[in-house]
């Protein structure tokens, strides 16, 4: 009688741990940033490498002082308008508040293990 009594209870205590494991779960849905952040990030990109090329030609020579004074100017406050673009499309990004969340939980007043 014990030892039916014991593994009545053994199966149930193995279930009980068993059934978290066995549920099925949605898969979380991937965050994708919005079109507007990609846009503006490869608006950036683009920007941030012509800016990039025309210094390389200036200092190889392939482009004038003159030339370089007259094109730099205008590149450069495109790529500092996209940056500015990209940063306040990022605040409002789900994955900027994922981070912030995923931080906070990470410090290590909230670890219990340290």
């Amino acid at each position: 009688m014990e030892l039916l009594l014991a593994a009545v209870l053994a199966v149930a205590v193995v279930v009980f741990v068993a059934i978290p494991f066995l549920r099925e779960r949605e898969p979380p849905a991937p965050l994708e940033p919005p079109e507007e952040a990609l846009v503006a990030a490869e608006e950036r990109d683009r920007a941030l490498a012509e800016l990039k090329e025309l210094e390389f030609d200036h200092r190889t020579g392939k482009i004038t002082d003159e030339d370089y004074r007259a094109l730099v100017q205008p590149l450069r406050q495109r790529a500092a308008r996209t940056l500015t673009n990209g940063a306040s499309l990022s605040e409002r990004t789900p994955e900027s508040s994922g981070e912030q969340h995923l931080s906070a939980r990470s410090s290590p007043s909230s670890r219990r293990d340290l």
